[in-house]
This record gives C-alpha cells, sequence and structure tokens, in this order.
C-alpha cells in the first residue's frame, strides 16, 4: 500500500468508534467537571468533555401546508370518498410526530391552500422568511401547478409528498427529477419523515466545524455547496496534548470496558488500551476547544514518525459510535461522506481501502477503524475483537464482525458537489492473518457490477443497510450530481474500449 493510504489500515478508527457510541446515546453537549473553562481556554487536561455535546444541533425550520382544491370534491382523483379531514388530521399527527423525534420546528399553515390568491400569498411568506425547507401535501390530482410553482418560485428545498390517489405518472415525470425537490408518491409516511432528516442533515453539515489536522499550517476555509466549515490545525497538536493527557477514572474506566466487553483479546495489553482512551480523551478535548465537530487527522504521519505510543483507531471506533466523525489519513471528503451516514442515517460509516478479490469477484473493504453500532446509533453494537494496529504492531485496533448476508451500501464524495453510491452485501469477514492488510475487513458481494475491479473510488464509507434511494434523494434536494459504479466492463484485452 502507498504510503499516502497507508493510515486507512487503523489510525484514525478507535476515536471514530468512541464517539460514535455516545453520539448513539444522545446529541452532544460539552460538559466539564469543576469550573466551566472559558470559550477561549476550553476545558481543562482533566476536565470531563461529554461526547453528547460534541454532536451539531442545529435549527431546523420547515413550513408545511396541504394543497387541496376548493370543496365539496365531485369526481377526479382522490375521489368523492376520500375523507379529506380525516387524512389532513392523520398527517397532521404524523408531521407532529416526526418533528419531534427529529428535533426540529415545522410551521404549518393553519387552513389548506386552494386557491391562486392562497398560494401566492403563502410564496411571498416563504421568500420573506427563508424556512430552511418546505413540504407540501397534495390531496388532489390538479394541485400539482400549485406545487411546482412554490418549488419554482422560492428556490427553497421542498418535499412533494402525494399520497397514492393524488397523482399519476405524467404529474411525477417532471418535479420527481428536478434539483432541489424530493417527490414521494406513496402511503408510507416513513419516507416524508426521511425527506425532513435530509434537510436535517443539511443544516448539521453547515453547522458543523471539522477539525483538519495535518501539515503545520492554521486556517479556515468553508466546503462549497455543504456549507461545512474546516478549521486546519498543526498535526503536532494532537500529539503534544496526547502527551499531557493524565491517566483519570473516565479513562481507566473506558478502557476496562472496551475489554470486558470484546468478544476476543489478541495482542493488546492493559497499557494498550489505556492509551487508546488517552487518546479518546484527548479528541474530545481538542474538539470542545476549537468549537468544532468532527475531525479528520494525518493518523499514519504521526504513527511514522513515532509522535505517539498508538494509532488512534480504537479512540476513533468510539467517536464514530456517538456520531461524532472522526476521520483517517487527513482524508476531508472521506470525513464528509462519514458525516453523511451519521447527519442523514443515524448511523457510523467505515471508510476503507477497496480490495478486490478476483476469484469470487468481491470487493473486500479494509481499514482499522469501523464503528460498532453500525445497525444506528440507537442499536446494539456489533461483535468485536480486540487487535492491535497491522501495520505497526501497536495499540488497538478493533476487528469489527459486519453480520453475513445483510444489504450494505458504498458511499463517497469526490467533491462537494459528486457522490459514487453503490450498494451490496456482506458474504464475510476476511481474518489478518492468514490475510494482510487492515484489521476489519469486510467481504462484499457487488450489486450489478460485472467486475469488482471497476469499483469506483477510494476510501468509500460503507454503511449497514440499503440506502440508495435515500442518498440519491439527498443529492437531487441539493443538487449533488449521483455517480455508480459502471455495471459492465469497459475493459478489453489487448487495450481499452
Amino acid at each position: 500500500m502507498c504510503q499516502q493510504h497507508q493510515c486507512s489500515t487503523c489510525f484514525n478508527r478507535r476515536d471514530c468508534l468512541k464517539m460514535v457510541s455516545l453520539a448513539a446515546m444522545g446529541t452532544g453537549f460539552l460538559a466539564s467537571l469543576g469550573q466551566e473553562p472559558s470559550a477561549n481556554e476550553g476545558p481543562g487536561l482533566t476536565d470531563y468533555v461529554d461526547v453528547k455535546t460534541l454532536r451539531p444541533k442545529p435549527d431546523v425550520r420547515v413550513a408545511a401546508t396541504f394543497l387541496e382544491l376548493p370543496r365539496p370534491y365531485w369526481l377526479g382523483w382522490p375521489g368523492t370518498a376520500y375523507d379529506l379531514d380525516g387524512h389532513q388530521k392523520e398527517y397532521t399527527a404524523l408531521l407532529n410526530a416526526s418533528a419531534k423525534r427529529l428535533g426540529i420546528t415545522v410551521e404549518q399553515q393553519a387552513q389548506p391552500l386552494n386557491s391562486d390568491a392562497s398560494v401566492d400569498a403563502w410564496i411571498e411568506k416563504l421568500k420573506a422568511e427563508k424556512p430552511h425547507g418546505v413540504l407540501v401535501m397534495l390531496q388532489h390530482l390538479h394541485a400539482w401547478n400549485w406545487a411546482n410553482r412554490i418549488a419554482d418560485e422560492t428556490k427553497l428545498p421542498t418535499i412533494m409528498f402525494a399520497p397514492v390517489g393524488t397523482a399519476f405518472t405524467g404529474h411525477l415525470a417532471g418535479p420527481s427529477r428536478k434539483t432541489g425537490v424530493f417527490v414521494i408518491s406513496s402511503l408510507d409516511w416513513s419516507a416524508v419523515e426521511m425527506g425532513l432528516r435530509m434537510i436535517r442533515a443539511k443544516r448539521m453539515f453547515e453547522e458543523t466545524r471539522v477539525l483538519w489536522i495535518r501539515g503545520n499550517q492554521r486556517n479556515e476555509t468553508v466546503v462549497e455547496r455543504l456549507g461545512t466549515k474546516v478549521l486546519a490545525i498543526p498535526r503536532d497538536t494532537f500529539n503534544q496534548e496526547f502527551d499531557k493527557q493524565p491517566v483519570t477514572d473516565e479513562i481507566r474506566d473506558l478502557a476496562a470496558d472496551l475489554r470486558k466487553h470484546a468478544r476476543k483479546i489478541v495482542e493488546p495489553n492493559e497499557e494498550d488500551t489505556i492509551n487508546a482512551m488517552r487518546a479518546y480523551a484527548t479528541a474530545k478535548r481538542l474538539l470542545a476547544r476549537e468549537n468544532a465537530h468532527a475531525l479528520s487527522m494525518d493518523c499514519l504521519g504521526m504513527v511514522g514518525a513515532k509522535l505517539v505510543p498508538t494509532p488512534p483507531c480504537g479512540a476513533w471506533t468510539l467517536l464514530q459510535d456517538a456520531g461524532i466523525t472522526a476521520g483517517c489519513e487527513a482524508d476531508l471528503y472521506g470525513a464528509m461522506s462519514l458525516m453523511m451516514t451519521s447527519y442523514l442515517l443515524d448511523r457510523p460509516g467505515y471508510m476503507n481501502d477497496p480490495v478486490p478479490e478476483t476469484v469470487h469477484n468481491t470487493l473486500i473493504a479494509a481499514h482499522c477503524t469501523s464503528g460498532t453500532r453500525i445497525a444506528g446509533f440507537d442499536q446494539p453494537p456489533a461483535d468485536y475483537v480486540l487487535r492491535n494496529h497491522s501495520e505497526s504492531a501497536l495499540g488497538v485496533a478493533m476487528q469489527v464482525l459486519w453480520p453475513e448476508g445483510q444489504p450494505i451500501t458504498l458511499v463517497r464524495f469526490t467533491g462537494p458537489n459528486e457522490m459514487i453510491i453503490d450498494t451490496g452485501k456482506v458474504v464475510g469477514n476476511v481474518q489478518t492473518p492468514p490475510a494482510g492488510g487492515c484489521r476489519t475487513s469486510v467481504e462484499i458481494e457487488l450489486d450489478g457490477i460485472e467486475d469488482s475491479r471497476d469499483t469506483l473510488g477510494f476510501h468509500q464509507v460503507v454503511t449497514l443497510g440499503s440506502h440508495r434511494r435515500v442518498l440519491e434523494g439527498f443529492c437531487q434536494l441539493y443538487g449533488i450530481k449521483v455517480t455508480h459504479s459502471p455495471r459492465f466492463s469497459t475493459f478489453q484485452y489487448g487495450g481499452q474500449a
């Protein structure tokens, strides 16, 4: 593996997992023991930082309305027998429940819009108030013109919910493929809630500051389209803070818990687990001090220079399990891809090095930092084995055992304006040894890809579950191009096609 990609095997994975597990217990907030530090000072070396305080919790405002025709209905879908009041009461209750579950604010029009004048007035209101998103719930086939006008004239991300009986294929053909619009033609309310999650996820990107720990410069930039702030700080900041980090009761307890819940412990000793948790505490302090919510670090460079006694793989795992993105190798868009699964799907992702297995035509996703709460932050963790970092034989890198037969999705931002999305299923967990490479090595059978050698991207993020449509919906809502690995190989022996 080349120098640039060595860290992918392990370094940031531990800190990621620890942060993630805590985030699964709730959104982040900073809490320290003793006197609360000032904004400039940040927490002291022995102060406790509650990982839940580190996850962004932005204000999210959604404007919503029903679109109906003047009553009483006569002929035309959804039909005279359609219970307008009953369904509107039902969907209002579901909307309120979703808003509470997601922690967002929904301002719903008191009365359905049913005329050009009422739609005109609402459009002007939306332009003035600029909510983060719009939800229109159609109640008649002939309300589509109003729905399209709302999306076109406000230029706001718009969810269009058309319960079965309020749309034909012709109504959906245009808006369902339009940038800035997410159309649902179904009776399944969960799809509407997922649309609301998309709006919330975008706000989380906008309210996130990523610590980019690399090089020797300090500066701050903003990622276009996503709005995420990136604060670059010198790489030595982390190892210098690690050296100052004492062994606290929190660190001892976390290390003991790490050992207690492992299916098996192979290489690491007690001191290794203590150092892994020191890296975790160091990462939390740095994030809190810099008012940051995620990080991506040149971990491999630090290990290669022998600046720390342990890679941060184990610490990154805890961060990932708590919903706090901790990315390896200072791969910024790898970290952004991890944020995508965390913010939209409420589960940690697993950034990996892709290895084609040419005999069985599978893809082995290999790295040393995988979250354990791969089914969701609020779900039980997957089994794991405590291993060391395979490339350096240092520290702790958890081998997370992914469930065989379960679907997965591959996600990768190639930049702020493009995302690779592929799907497949887990067929096994590769052991090291006899294989070389990273401790967590998940073998995947890809969907519809003729040759695993053609899989696009590097440091793709694997996440448990089939989420292609949801991710594509987010991309459409926010103008991000979607790319898939080629279904059929374009290579020809003796030359290229």
